[in-house]
């Protein structure tokens, strides 16, 4: 299985919460109670997108496509701190 790193957008709700879309993966759209929890739904939901291209034979977005076995993956990763 490829990966690819896409980048999220992570804001929080006014209602509490957050929502997370991704200018790599048009329509991504998470909501979660933590960031963590944010980051997850959305790289499940990235999954099924891909996986929906995949079935209907629709081009992935360009983020996507450039998956490559192999090699370095540069990851942006939240860490909570108080």
């Amino acid at each position: 299985m490829a990966e690819v790193t896409i980048q999220l957008r992570i804001e929080p709700l006014d209602e509490g919460g957050y929502v997370a879309t991704s200018p790599d993966v048009p329509g991504l759209v998470a909501e979660g109670r933590s960031i963590v929890e944010t980051v997850e739904i959305a790289q499940g939901l990235t999954r099924k997108i891909v996986e929906s291209c995949l079935e209907h034979g629709d081009p992935l977005p360009p983020a996507l496509a450039r998956a490559a076995p192999g090699g370095p993956i540069d990851v942006t990763i939240p860490v909570g701190i108080q």
